[in-house]
């Protein structure tokens, strides 16, 4: 093929329209690509997340999803004196800046009062050991309650002057009070007292060894 004829294909309208079509394509893909992201990413979105603690997790749901953020709720605790449903944390906190679509993660304040299990402390124990377990635990101790029995030894556990067991549950309002030995026999106690024998009297044994005793009787004055 000669170069004219070479460059006059080159040059002919099909040829021509396909590049322009290529080269459309391009620009297309990375005009795409440039405002693609941007719309996907939220490039230059900012919204302020709302403070929604103490409030209901109705309210808060409400001015999250509002606001064009999701919730989900990632713990419970429990703070006395709140009602059930309340919000009691959130992360991120209030004031920063996010984009829509950013997940809120909220802390709610349970709708039961929560329980703890009692240990295995009675009649397994002193009573150092008892307190600071249930101390770890999260218990709420009151002063001991001195028994008779042996002495810094726990016997038993009350609550509300109900006696609880290991395994039950106590609520973690409630106060226990650990019954401790003072160190005193209790007077009701019966103890069975046993008399030690006495040694039998061997006379033959004791005529063999030669301490028998002589005797003589004595006679008075004839009349």
């Amino acid at each position: 093929m000669k170069p004219f004829e070479f460059l006059r294909k080159l040059a002919s309208r099909y040829l021509l329209g396909n590049l322009i079509a290529m080269a459309l394509v391009v620009v297309a893909v990375c005009l795409g690509v440039r405002y693609g992201l941007d719309i996907y990413t939220h490039h230059g979105e900012k919204i302020m997340i709302p403070d929604v603690r103490r409030k209901s997790f109705s309210d808060a749901s409400y001015l999250l999803e509002d606001a064009k953020l999701k919730v989900v709720v990632s713990d419970t605790g429990y703070v006395p004196g709140l009602p059930p449903d309340c919000i009691l944390e959130q992360t991120p906190t209030s004031g920063e800046y996010v984009k829509s679509g950013h997940i809120v993660y909220l802390v709610v304040n349970a709708t039961s009062t929560p329980t703890l299990t009692v240990p295995d402390v009675i009649d397994n124990s002193s009573l150092r050991e008892a307190m600071a377990k249930l101390s770890a635990m999260g218990f709420k101790l009151t002063q001991p309650q001195y028994i008779d029995g042996e002495r810094e030894w726990v016997y038993g556990i009350t609550v509300k002057g109900r006696h609880v067991s290991a395994g039950d549950k106590v609520s973690v309002n409630d106060y226990i009070t650990i019954q401790v030995g003072n160190g005193q026999r209790d007077s009701t106690e019966m103890v069975n007292y046993t008399d030690a024998p006495e040694p039998e009297y061997d006379m033959e044994q004791e005529e063999e060894s030669g301490d028998v005793d002589e005797f003589h009787e004595v006679t008075g004055p004839e009349q």
